[in-house]
C-alpha cells in the first residue's frame, strides 16, 4: 500500500528557502516516478516538478526553474523539493504524487497516488 506524507512546509519571507519532503511508507517507492504539484487559493492544481524512478531525469515548470530542485533517496523512500529564492506567488498547498509510469509528465492525470499536502506561505 502506498501512503505519501509530505512535511516541511511553513511560513517564510520572500527570498528564503524551504525543503519539502515526501515519504512513502510502502516498499515500492523506487518503482514510482514522483512529482510535486501545488494549488493556490482559487486556482487549479498545477505541476511543479517531477523526477524519474532512478532520479536521472527531472522536469520543472518554467516558473521554478533555477530556484527549485527535485531529488529523491530511494533508500529512504523519500522525494524532496528544495525551494530557494521563494516568492509570494509560490504560496500554495504543495502535494507530492506517485506514478506507476516509467516516464515523467506534467499531467496530474498520470499520477496514481497523492499525499495530503503541506502549506507553504511566502510573505513579501
Amino acid at each position: 500500500q502506498v501512503q505519501l506524507v509530505e512535511s516541511g512546509g511553513g511560513l517564510v519571507q520572500a527570498g528564503d528557502s524551504l525543503r519539502l519532503s515526501c515519504a512513502d511508507s510502502g516498499r515500492t517507492f523506487s518503482t514510482f516516478a514522483m512529482g510535486w504539484f501545488r494549488q493556490a487559493p482559487g486556482k487549479e492544481r498545477e505541476f511543479v516538478a517531477a523526477i524519474s524512478r532512478g532520479g536521472v531525469s527531472t522536469l520543472y515548470t518554467d516558473s521554478v526553474k533555477g530556484r527549485f530542485t527535485i531529488s529523491r533517496d530511494n533508500a529512504k523512500n523519500t522525494v524532496y523539493l528544495q525551494m530557494n529564492s521563494l516568492k509570494p506567488e509560490d504560496t500554495a498547498v504543495y502535494y507530492c504524487a506517485a506514478s506507476y509510469r516509467s516516464y515523467i509528465r506534467r499531467d496530474s492525470g498520470t499520477y496514481d497516488y497523492w499525499g495530503q499536502g503541506t502549506q507553504v506561505t511566502v510573505s513579501s
